[in-house]
Order: structure tokens, then C-alpha cells, then sequence
């Protein structure tokens, strides 16, 4: 039975309310809880996940919508005492916090920060266009991790940014690094001289993490978005960061990563960066290169990617060699072939969909299903990050229910012979991924040994020795559980083909001399003044992101944002447009 309780005026973080949601869909007698904000997405996930109730359409935008599916009539109030104890602690410590730094509105937060240039939001996504367009207005470059933005939407923000000078990176931006300053979902590298800008999220992650591994640094790893090098969009975050890593004396080398782009952007990038004396490293993930050239090095992998530019850093010769696991026992029956991928990392994913299907071939039938990387034979590489798999739930780097339960059910497949994992930590991730993860890989290899056959995990910790988990620690559990940890996604896929009798081809790249019409490099010195001093920032949002910025030692006005005029999108963008004329916000 369905039990509805609406909190009114009472807005929190999605996130907060996700793993709530988690925590008390533990209570015994309780089927399931979910907690969202009562915006009208919100109630359509509701509704779709079988929690629809005829009280959920009295809730607004600015409401705590509780749904509960128990037959213990009892478990509804102990569920509203858990919510209002949770509520009641934040706000005591909402109490303590200096609230000179807080605001709740853009002209208090104009007041508060010091000389701010970057506007972090983290809003919903209906809403985060609007707030981008007041941060651009307000002169403020846009780190826009908020997803769920209309394409319209982002390229008319990123044609104002371009025309005032500022850049917008995202939306969906899960990754940053501005001048040493961690920004979202983000590993904290060492600072050096490789400038990084790419579609940003576990890619941007892996590269930057490798670099770090190999002893040198990243000062600045600008996100794009994924639609950045859309037809649509036209790459203008991307050419614009190029650009500015260009002039930027403290780079060295320029590394971009993205996916395939459209073809007509994809030589506008390449015109920019044969214009450009500075080493380069490309990668466009999923587009097998055919060749290299004479300054800029076109990688196959993440990895590649990385230890490339690595090597142009110390002056020396592009010379990458993929690495196998060595030396593992297993003993896989003939009909064990299927790897399977569980990915918390959507990029990481579709490397590892790449390097299965370009060694195998495709053995897909048909199109490939929503969620999946990757599903062909008995193989299948799935991004758990996948909206299909986080509407409504925490994502996987936070919480691992949802591999835990794809652990146990492939290990059952005895055409299963390898299981791959990724364990992202840094800023934005579990405390502990890979204690929660250990004791279900210990369990299912047990009882694979038990049944007489034999089982391999993979694993691959993507993070630094500076990241708060402990990235040595995180391996070493991960080890001791049974798993078998690998440097990095590329190994790990290598060495998930091999184990099954497959070698990846590395591709062999002949060196090609393109000539290119010459381009304007020049850029505004708004964007240069934001990758050469640490930024000051206004956080729009999620308030873990402004305690990352504040560990860093980084100027920082939390905004404690939330909809007007009810959540009505209608009369929000009237009211924008008002205080736009009038020269004054909210």
C-alpha cells in the first residue's frame, strides 16, 4: 500500500534526499521509500517507477514529496520521524555555519563574494539555464553541472559567453580543474603543465589521475559538456578553452578528449590545433585513429591519452605500450567467454564497449538496449551512471546497491567468465566504494569456487594519493576481497580480452604533415583571468560542492538556491526577464 506525506516549503539537495531515500527503504516492513522534491520531472518518476498516488499532484516544486510502499501503517510515522530528524539536523547545522557566506538570492551573493568570475551550478536542470543566463550577466563564468538543459538552451548560452568574452562549461559538466582548484566530481592532481579540455566527467578523471600517478600535473582540465562538438552547438566552449590553453605560458601540453564529434566540428577543432607550435594530444573515444601527425598525437585510449602527454611533458618521444595483468590463474571452461562490465563511469564505459567490439567484432543484434555500453553475444558493458538507472536514486559512485545486485546476478551466469569494475573516488564520490563493494566480490567468488568453477573480478581504482578515501587503501581491500586490481580501464579491458583468448590491436598510425589556413588564436582576457588565478566562486546548489572549494582554500558564496514564484518555469522566466531590464535579479 502507497503512503503519501508532502512537507511543504521545506527544499533540499536532490542528493540528500536520494540517499535518505536509500537509508530508509532499509527499515524493516517498509518495500521502498522515495524522497523528491515535488517538481513536476520529479512526479513524472514517480509515477513511472510505480509510486503514483493522488495526493503527489497537491505537492509544488518547493515541497518534500514522501512516497512509502508499506503494509504496516505504523512504518509511515516512523519513516516522517526519520525525515523530520534528518530536516531538523540539517537545519541545526545550517544554524552553526557562518552564515556571512551564505545567501539566497544573486544580489546578496553579488554582495558577499570577493571579485567572483565562475558561477558552479547544481540546480535542477528545468531551472539552471535561467541562472546561468544571470551568472553571464552578471559577468560570471558558468560551470553548469546541473543536466537536463535543452540543447537550445546551451548553445544560446555559450553564443553570450562567447560575445561577453566568459565561458560556459557544461551543462551535464561533471568534471573541473580550474588553476589547481577542483571543481564537481573531481580528483585532486597535482598542479604542472599539461592543460587539459574535454566532453568532462570519468575521462577527464582517468587522464588526470594517470598524469598525476606518473609524477606530473594538470593546472587547468576544462569541461565542455557532452554537446559541446555537436553540429548544433558548433564546439564553442572547446575552441575558446583551446585557445586560451594556448596563451596560457604555464601549459606545455594541450590534451583533448571528447567523443566522436560531428565531422564539420571536428576539422574546425583540428584547424585550431594545426595552427598551435604546443605538443598535442587528441583523443575522440570511440574513433579508432588512422593516423598521427606531425604535432599532434591521435590516441586510441584514456590511458594512451594520458601517458603521452606525459611523455611530451619531459621532452621525450611518443611511445605508448598497453600493459596486461600478468600471471593470473583461472581456470575458465570452454563455454566461459562473457565479460561483464559494471560501470560507474560513462566514459570509462564506452572504452571499454570500444576495445570489446573492435577486438571481437560486433556481435550485437540490433540496436543497443537503453543503459547498455555495450550487449552483444555474451558480453555487456553497462554504464550504471545511465539515466535509465539513476532517475530518482544516488548516483553509482555513491551508491553501489545497484552493482552489488549486478555482481551477484552475473556471477550466476555460467557464461560469465570475467566481471569489470570501476571504483571512482575524489570529491563528489562514496567515502568508501570499495568496503561496500568487497564483501559481495568475496561473496560471489566463494560461491563460484564452491560450485566447482572459476571466476575472475577486474577492478580499476581511478584516483590519486591525495584523494580523501586513500587510493592505496581502496586497492588494497578491493585485493583482499579476491579482486585483481588494475592500473587503469584500458589494462583492465585488455586484460579482460585476453583472459578469454582475445589480444586488443593497438593501432599503428603512420606521421602525416597537414597543412592548415591560418586562425585567430586570440582570446578574451576574462578566460585567461580565469585559468591563471584561483577562481572565486558563487555555488549555486549542492553545498558539498562548496565545501570541496573551501578545502582548497578557494574564495566561495554558498547560494542557497531555490525556485520562485512557486516553480512555475512561465512566470520564473517573466520575472528574469523584468529584473534583466530593470538591471537587478531576484
Amino acid at each position: 500500500m502507497l503512503h503519501t506525506i508532502i512537507k511543504e516549503n521545506t527544499y533540499q539537495d536532490s542528493i540528500v534526499l536520494m540517499l535518505l531515500s536509500n537509508k530508509l527503504s532499509a527499515i524493516e516492513g517498509v518495500n521502498k521509500v522515495s524522497i523528491m522534491m515535488g517538481t513536476p520531472a520529479n512526479k513524472d518518476i514517480f509515477k513511472s517507477s510505480g509510486l503514483g498516488t493522488a495526493e503527489l499532484e497537491n505537492a509544488k516544486p518547493n515541497d518534500i514529496v514522501i512516497v512509502i510502499d508499506t503494509e504496516d501503517a505504523a512504518k509511515v510515522e516512523e519513516v516522517d520521524q526519520e525525515v523530520e530528524a534528518e530536516l531538523k539536523g540539517k537545519a541545526e547545522s545550517n544554524d552553526q555555519e557562518q552564515k556571512h557566506n551564505e545567501a539566497s538570492n544573486w544580489s546578496r551573493a553579488l554582495e558577499l563574494a570577493n571579485n567572483p568570475n565562475l558561477a558552479l551550478i547544481s540546480i535542477p536542470g528545468q531551472y539552471a539555464a535561467m541562472e546561468a543566463e544571470n551568472a553571464l550577466n552578471h559577468n560570471l563564468n558558468v560551470f553548469m553541472f546541473s543536466d537536463n538543459v535543452a540543447k537550445e538552451d546551451e548553445t544560446r548560452l555559450k553564443n553570450l559567453a562567447h560575445d561577453k568574452g566568459l565561458l560556459v562549461m557544461g551543462p551535464d559538466c561533471g568534471t573541473g580543474i580550474i588553476h589547481g582548484l577542483p571543481l564537481a566530481f573531481t580528483n585532486i592532481v597535482n598542479e604542472g603543465d599539461i592543460g587539459i579540455v574535454g566532453a568532462s566527467g570519468t575521462g577527464i578523471q582517468e587522464v588526470t589521475t594517470i598524469i598525476d600517478r606518473e609524477g606530473k600535473g594538470v593546472t587547468n582540465a576544462i569541461g565542455t559538456g557532452g554537446r559541446d562538438l555537436s553540429s548544433e552547438v558548433g564546439a564553442i566552449t572547446m575552441l575558446d578553452s583551446i585557445k586560451a590553453l594556448n596563451q596560457d605560458p604555464t601549459v606545455k601540453v594541450i590534451t583533448v578528449i571528447s567523443k566522436p564529434p560531428a565531422k564539420e566540428v571536428e576539422e574546425q577543432v583540428l584547424s585550431v590545433l594545426r595552427n598551435i607550435e604546443k605538443p598535442v594530444v587528441t583523443l575522440f573515444l570511440g574513433a579508432k585513429p588512422t593516423y598521427t601527425e606531425t604535432n599532434i598525437y591521435h590516441a586510441y585510449t584514456l590511458e594512451e591519452a594520458a601517458r603521452v602527454s606525459v611523455q611530451l611533458s619531459n621532452g621525450e618521444t611518443p611511445n605508448f605500450k598497453p600493459r596486461l595483468f600478468e600471471n593470473i590463474s583461472a581456470n575458465l571452461t570452454a563455454k566461459q567467454d562473457g565479460i561483464k562490465g559494471f560501470y560507474s563511469g560513462g566514459t570509462l564505459a564506452s572504452e571499454a564497449a570500444m576495445l570489446v567490439k573492435d577486438t571481437l567484432g560486433d556481435l550485437s543484434s540490433g540496436e543497443t538496449p537503453e543503459g547498455f555500453a555495450y550487449k552483444g553475444g555474451n558480453h555487456e558493458i553497462i554504464d550504471l551512471g545511465d539515466d535509465i538507472y539513476t532517475q530518482g536514486k544516488p548516483h553509482p559512485m555513491i551508491d553501489p546497491s545497484k552493482r552489488i545486485e549486478m555482481l551477484e546476478t552475473s556471477s550466476d551466469d555460467p557464461a560469465t567468465a570475467v566481471i569489470m569494475l570501476d571504483n571512482v573516488i575524489g570529491y563528489g564520490s562514496h567515502d568508501d566504494m570499495a568496503s561496500e563493494l568487497a564483501p559481495t566480490i568475496q561473496k560471489i567468488l566463494n560461491k563460484v569456487k564452491a560450485d566447482g568453477r572459476s571466476l575472475v573480478v577486474l577492478a580499476t581504482v581511478v584516483g590519486t594519493e591525495h584523494d580523501y578515501q586513500g587510493y592505496q587503501a581502496q586497492i588494497e581491500t578491493l585485493k583482499a576481497a579476491g579482486a585483481i586490481v588494475c592500473d587503469t580501464n584500458d589494462q583492465m579491458v585488455r586484460t579482460a580480452l585476453n583472459l578469454i583468448g582475445s589480444t586488443v590491436e593497438q593501432p599503428q598510425l603512420e606521421v602525416k604533415q597537414i597543412d592548415a589556413d591560418p586562425v585567430d588564436l586570440s582570446v578574451d582576457d576574462k578566460i585567461m583571468n580565469l585559468i591563471n588565478v584561483k577562481p572565486s566562486v558563487i555555488n549555486i546548489g549542492l553545498k558539498s560542492f562548496t565545501e570541496a572549494i573551501q578545502s582548497s582554500d578557494a574564495q566561495v558564496v554558498q547560494f542557497n538556491w531555490r525556485p520562485i514564484a512557486g516553480g512555475n518555469e512561465k512566470l520564473m522566466k517573466v520575472l528574469q526577464y523584468l529584473n534583466n531590464f530593470e538591471g537587478e535579479t531576484v
